[in-house]
């Protein structure tokens, strides 16, 4: 078993993985400083400085009552929002450089189109002797 287990392990795509894990753990803390930092200050300046987290409804009364913290939602999807779009913006820019180093792509033609196929099927059925 521990040899299985060693196999597992000497895998290149459970490397790999573990990598990109690793990675995109800095990532997040970069993305999230980014957008803690920099954009939502910058979004505060337009917005008045209108922050929605501290937005919530308390449901009973006592010490025991539960809090609907519905704003640390609205801040959460805002959030959410902000730095989906950074990392498409990254990822587009990544896929741009990709493909001006590896020059355009030129579209293969297919060995056959659907209408040869279909002419094809076309001819074999009529030159098959009737039943």
């Amino acid at each position: 078993m521990l040899n299985e287990f060693k196999t597992f392990i000497a895998r290149g795509n459970v490397m790999d993985m573990a990598v990109g894990i690793i990675i995109g753990a800095a990532f997040t803390a970069i993305v999230s400083s980014l957008v803690e930092d920099l954009i939502n200050p910058l979004i505060g300046l337009f917005t008045g400085g209108v922050d929605f987290s501290g937005l919530a409804v308390r449901m009973g009364e006592g010490e025991h009552a539960a809090t609907f913290a519905y704003g640390s939602f609205i801040m959460s999807v805002i959030n959410f929002l902000i730095i989906a779009w950074v990392v498409f913006l990254l990822v587009r820019g990544v896929n741009r450089v990709q493909e001006m180093a590896m020059g355009p792509k030129e579209l293969a033609e297919p060995e056959h189109t659907e209408k040869d196929i279909l002419i094809e099927i076309r001819d074999a059925l009529t030159s098959r002797p009737a039943p």
